[in-house]
Parts: structure tokens; C-alpha cells; sequence
């Protein structure tokens, strides 16, 4: 009997919930659902495989459950483990890997007859297109899987190194220089009474510098980026708030990123002289941000991306309200210091590293002495310079195609991948933060969830008009 394999790459949120989905509703029997994730902790990716308390879940639990028609899965799985949870609750991130792993080992045991999962630990380098319709998906380890549909669901990547003159690149091989804070373990590097530079100033920092005071750092803290911008903290709110309807049907009458702008900083004053929060204009915005994105031509898109997009993403963006009260608290007491500027050098020294640098709007330039250089930029989205072998060689087999924007792949309304010529593939999906090209908001669960679910039905849709199926394994 033939069996349709569905192989999904990247056991992160994405991955793991569409895993979950097609095996509690296969599109098909008999199924195979094979996730690939080369760690072999599934339902963790980066955002989840913290084990570090204070990195808390940036959305309330109220609306973090994982499947649609199930918004409150997480926070009943939360109370189980701690009564005291509420909806307005913000969850430690490692709870919810905990819950993802559990939505995928109990639908993996009640998996209907004729529907089977399997875990494959390691890393994808290449997938072959088949003549015959789908591909053999090919592991370092010399294994193949074959497979009707490929999904990729990966899209957190270690950040890119900052820009710098290519004589001071050298300093990226130091072992001061920390390129990926994520990567387990990394911060044992730092010496707790040293002080340390970290280059951006978004989440990733306020998860940094949460991690290095709870490791006992006591040094001073410097944190670097073109604005200097903080991170905004969310209300403690138990139910979300509610906003008119009026402002996106402003920005829409005038698609520009400047009419976008004055748009909401207009409804930001007028809704505060009525008492109101700025945090209730973001929010009105949230459903709609993709045919905003979209109604904007390519280049007001990138008049967007340079001269808006980091104030869009500290007020899009928050931190639970105890992270943002702490991080006020280590600026206020001068161990945390924002500056605004740019890089300029490195001189590594037997005992610490001079960076020098220069401060928005002045020309001469100043040095700080840290024994830390940490990369918080956060993750590289830029699929055109990504050196990831499974990347490279779908770049260089015209499988994909990055997009102009440099936010990820170019990805049809079915979520299909377009190959070097624009043609939408058959066989090949993403689901991801490399969306951010066409949808520009797919970073939070609340997005990711319906991307996932739309994906579903999409396959739902296409493997029910699909001709038997080539798929099984090979070595």
C-alpha cells in the first residue's frame, strides 16, 4: 500500500504545531509525518529551549494556546502546573516547550489508524526535486527521506555579525566576542566583574542582561544601537483591549510609510487625551498589519524598513511588564547604559577589549574598555547571505528565492516556495518567520498560529487531488 510522507524541517513552534495538526486530522491515510530537527529536542527551538526563569513569554498566557479554537490549550495547561496562573499571566518560555511537547507526544499516541510520526535527528544539506513529484530530502549523516511534501519551518539564525571595516573583522574569531547568546552555555564566557558591551538594544539584550545578573554578573553594562531604543513593556491586563476601528482605514486611504506614521502617532495623541494607552493603537493594528504591509509598494516598504521599522518593533514588540520594570530599574541605577551610536573599532588587548565608537549626532568618536562583546541584534533573516548548508543549497539549486528586502523567502499566497524564476513549487512550503516579506508580522504566536492552520488546509486541499504517492525511506 502506498503511504504519503509529509516531511516537516524544524522542530520549533511552526513545526511542531503543524506536526500536531496533521496528525490529529490527517489530509490522508495511510500518513507519515516526519519532523527533522537537528538538535533532537523537539517542541523547544530557540524561544523555548531557554532554561533560564527570568526569560518569561512576551504574550499573556490567555492567548498563547498553540491551535486555533483551542486560544486557552496553554493557559489550562499552565494552571495544572501553578494554580496561581491567570490569562494576564506571563509564563516562563521554558513552560511552554513543556506544552508543546506535550500537544505533540499525546497526538502522536492517539494519531488516528493508519498515521504515524517520526522524530529524525539531524541536519538537512539538500533536497532533490523528484521527476516524478516530490523530492528526496537528503541528511548529513548519508540518509534520505522520501517525500510528497517538504515543509521548512525553520527562521531563527545566529545573528549577523555587525558591520565593521573589513580590517576589524578579526575581532569576530576572538573569544570576547560572543556571535550567537544563544547557543547554550555562551555566557559562561563572560567574567562576572568585567563589564560587557552588547551591540542592540531589543529583546535579545533584555534577555541578556536578565541572564548575566542572575548569574551573578555585577559589572557594568553598556548596550549599543543606532537609536538606542529600550524595549516597551506590556499593561498588566487580564482581557485585551479594544480599539476603534478608524485608524487602519486612515492608512490605507494613503499607502506610504509616512502616512503611516502620522497616522498612528496622531491616533496615539488623540486616544490619550480620552485617558487611553498607546499600547490600544498598536493593538488595532495587529489583525490587520499584513494588508497594511502589502498595500505599500516595494519602495515604501524599504522607507519602512530604514527609517521606521525600530520604533514599529519596540512598541509592536513588548516584554512582560516585571522585565521591563527590572530592565527601568538597572537603567535607573546606572548598571545598564543605552547608547545611541555606531561602531567604529576594536583593539584587543591582553586584559580587555577597547571599543570605540561615536554617539548619534556627533562627529568625534569615543572608547569604552569591556571584557565582553555580545551580539544582540537578533536573528538573521537575511536568506541572501545566510551560509546555512540546507540554505545555500537551495539558493544555489534555484529551489528558492530570497526576497529584495533581505526578511526572507519569496512565498506564495499557499504558502508554496518560489523558485529562482518566480514559479510557486508543488512540493516545497514554508511556514516561519521568513513570512516577513510578505506578511511582514510573523515573530508571535498569535500570527504563527494561523499561518500554521491556514498551512494545514492547504495541504488538506492539495494532497486529496494528488496522484499516489513516491514517498517512503531510503539510504
Amino acid at each position: 500500500m502506498f503511504m504519503t510522507t509529509i516531511v516537516i524541517i524544524g522542530a520549533g513552534f511552526c513545526g511542531t504545531t503543524l506536526a500536531v495538526q496533521l496528525l490529529r486530522r490527517p489530509p490522508v491515510t495511510p500518513l507519515d509525518v516526519v519532523l527533522v530537527n537537528r538538535s533532537g529536542l523537539l517542541a523547544r527551538g530557540v524561544a523555548y529551549g531557554t532554561r533560564t526563569a527570568s526569560h518569561v513569554l512576551n504574550v499573556p498566557a490567555g492567548r498563547m494556546g498553540a491551535l486555533p479554537g483551542e486560544e486557552d490549550g496553554f493557559l489550562r495547561f499552565a494552571q495544572r502546573h501553578d494554580p496561581k496562573v491567570g490569562a494576564g499571566s506571563f509564563v516562563a518560555r521554558r513552560t511552554y516547550g513543556d506544552y508543546l511537547e506535550s500537544l505533540l507526544a499525546d497526538a502522536a499516541v492517539h494519531a488516528p489508524s493508519g498515521c504515524r510520526f517520526r522524530a529524525v535527528v539531524g541536519d538537512v544539506n539538500r533536497i532533490q526535486p523528484l521527476a516524478a513529484g516530490g523530492a528526496r530530502v537528503m541528511l548529513n549523516n548519508g540518509d534520505a527521506l522520501l517525500a510528497d511534501k517538504v515543509v521548512l519551518s525553520m527562521g531563527n539564525y545566529a545573528p549577523a555579525d555587525p558591520p565593521l571595516a573589513d580590517e576589524q573583522r578579526a575581532f569576530y574569531s576572538s573569544p570576547r566576542y560572543v556571535r550567537n547568546p544563544w547557543n547554550p552555555d555562551a555566557l559562561w564566557v563572560v567574567k562576572p566583574d568585567q563589564p560587557v558591551l552588547l551591540v542592540g538594544t531589543g529583546l535579545t539584550m533584555l534577555d541578556v542582561v536578565l541572564d548575566l545578573r542572575d548569574r551573578g554578573h555585577t559589572a557594568p553594562i553598556y548596550a549599543l544601537s543606532r537609536r538606542g531604543l529600550m524595549p516597551q513593556a506590556h499593561r498588566d491586563l487580564e482581557t485585551p483591549p479594544v480599539y476603534d476601528e478608524q485608524l487602519p482605514r486612515r492608512m490605507f486611504a494613503r499607502p506610504t510609510a509616512r502616512n503611516y506614521l502620522r497616522a498612528v502617532r496622531t491616533a496615539v495623541a488623540v486616544h490619550a487625551r480620552a485617558g487611553g494607552d498607546w499600547r490600544d493603537v498598536i493593538g488595532a493594528l495587529r489583525a490587520l498589519t499584513p494588508q497594511l504591509w502589502q498595500a505599500l509598494p516595494l519602495a515604501e516598504r524599504q522607507r519602512f524598513l530604514r527609517h521606521v521599522r525600530p520604533y514599529w518593533e519596540i512598541h509592536r514588540h513588548r516584554c512582560a511588564p516585571e522585565l521591563g520594570r527590572r530592565l527601568q530599574a538597572e537603567v535607573d541605577s546606572g548598571g545598564l547604559t543605552l547608547i545611541a551610536g555606531r561602531l567604529g573599532a576594536y583593539d584587543e588587548r591582553p586584559e580587555a577589549v577597547r571599543v570605540r565608537f561615536r554617539r548619534r549626532g556627533r562627529a568625534a568618536s569615543e572608547a569604552l574598555s569591556v571584557g565582553t562583546v555580545i551580539n544582540c541584534t537578533g536573528p538573521d533573516g537575511d536568506t541572501r547571505r545566510l551560509r546555512d548548508p540546507l540554505i545555500t543549497g537551495l539558493r544555489d539549486d534555484g529551489l528558492v528565492r530570497a526576497d529584495r528586502l533581505g526578511l526572507g523567502f519569496e512565498v506564495d499566497a499557499h504558502y508554496a516556495l518560489r523558485d529562482h524564476d518566480g514559479v510557486a513549487a508543488s512540493w516545497l512550503h514554508y511556514v516561519g518567520p521568513f513570512l516577513k516579506y510578505r506578511d511582514w508580522e510573523a515573530t508571535a504566536v498569535p500570527e504563527l498560529r494561523q499561518h500554521v492552520a491556514a498551512l494545514a488546509e492547504v495541504l488538506h486541499r492539495e494532497l486529496a487531488q494528488q496522484a499516489p504517492p513516491i514517498s517512503g525511506f531510503a539510504s
